[in-house]
């Protein structure tokens, strides 16, 4: 299930060079999280998917790629705890 996030913010790492960014989320599910790197028309989506373990998300932006450092069980955690009742029984 897709959840709008329109004014969460969260933290990525560019592997690059270790720089932390700060990013708007665009919407999250377990599946991907889309966020928006930059502001106005210097801005771009990017999707992270999970990794091949599950121990964070990966994507790319301009060829550079960046890291959301929590795990899918993190993310599950973190819908879950602003839709109560999207929680599975």
């Amino acid at each position: 299930m897709d959840i709008d996030m329109t004014d969460e913010k969260i933290e990525v790492r560019s592997t690059e060079n270790n720089q932390i960014i700060e990013v708007l989320v665009y919407s999250k599910s377990e599946s991907q999280i889309e966020v928006v790197v930059g502001e106005g028309i210097h801005s771009t989506k990017c999707k992270l998917l999970p990794t091949s373990n599950n121990m964070a998300y990966a994507g790319e932006i301009m060829g550079r790629e960046i890291v959301y450092e929590r795990t899918l069980y993190q993310v599950r955690e973190d819908i879950e705890a602003l839709q109560p009742s999207t929680r599975r029984r």
